[in-house]
């Protein structure tokens, strides 16, 4: 029988060295093994929405994560038969290994170099185009696709039926244990290209166009609420839900930059989705 929550946290805080120098017990690798295998299982996650709608990070389940690090040990992990005349080798923490699928996962993997790693969730009906990656600690939402080179970071949290497009990077954030994680809500539609970063909460049925980044210190222009909306601190960069972004850029004010015509890079909020932006960005059904 599984571990609950709650006990899951006790072995991880027992397993933890408490003075530098400390060696390991057995029943480390065993905690770490049972946390792995709930985020996996979808049982615990490393990101939780409260009855207010923000997303905090659990620290607890990121300080596990951290400690499977700390457990392993660089393994060669490469296939049967690579070497000289099979070059796909590869070498990586032998507590952190591809996770294991099987068909009745019901994901879609689809052939072309494609990982997906340890310790994460992912649901029903997603699909995997090559290639592509899934670090340790992320959740991806069912019927959730995640397009060529596109990267879900450590802990980054992905809703359901989201299309990372092709190259967007999904950044993590593993460090400090309590920092704000990357969220991605449900019917999000990432565009090619794109980077969400820091601690960044894209909201639900929100559309970023290609190219556009996100960090927590980006500020961001809503065109059609007339405000700006910026990160801090205490507090993510948050874009709302149905907003759809795209690439700007606002003129340098004084000095020299003014006297050289430059601009900065700038999301702009241009509208918020409706019917005619549904049916651009829809997924044909047969392809998932």
């Amino acid at each position: 029988m599984s571990p609950s929550p709650s006990e899951l946290e006790r072995r991880i805080a027992e397993a933890e060295p408490k003075e530098a120098g400390a060696t390991f017990g057995t029943d480390a690798a065993v905690a770490v093994d049972q946390l792995l295998t709930a985020l996996e299982a979808g049982q615990v996650r490393a990101a939780q929405r409260d009855e207010q709608g923000r997303w905090r990070a659990v620290p607890w389940v990121k300080r596990g994560i951290l400690l499977a690090f700390r457990l392993g040990r660089v393994v060669d992990m490469s296939p049967p038969g690579s070497g000289v005349h099979h070059p796909f080798t590869f070498f990586d923490k032998n507590t952190v290994p591809p996770r294991l699928l099987r068909l009745d996962s019901q994901v879609r993997l689809v052939p072309g170099g494609s990982t997906i790693r340890r310790g994460t969730y992912v649901a029903p009906g997603v699909v995997c185009m090559p290639p592509m990656y899934v670090n340790v600690g992320a959740w991806v939402g069912a019927g959730t696709m995640i397009d060529s080179h596109a990267l879900v970071g450590s802990c980054a949290q992905i809703g359901e039926h989201v299309h990372v497009s092709a190259a967007a990077q999904i950044g993590g954030v593993l460090e400090p244990v309590n920092a704000s994680p990357v969220v991605v809500e449900d019917d999000v539609v990432v565009g090619g290209n794109c980077g969400v970063y820091e601690g960044t909460v894209v909201r639900a049925r929100a559309v970023l166009g290609a190219g556009v980044v996100l960090t927590r210190g980006t500020p961001v222009y809503d065109l059609v609420n007339e405000r700006v909306y910026r990160g801090s601190a205490e507090r993510p960069l948050e874009i709302p839900a149905g907003a759809v972004v795209v690439p700007g850029a606002r003129g340098v004010r004084d000095g020299w930059g003014a006297e050289q015509g430059l601009a900065l890079q700038t999301p702009v909020v241009v509208k918020y989705r409706d019917d005619k932006t549904d049916t651009a960005t829809a997924l044909e059904r047969w392809l998932r």
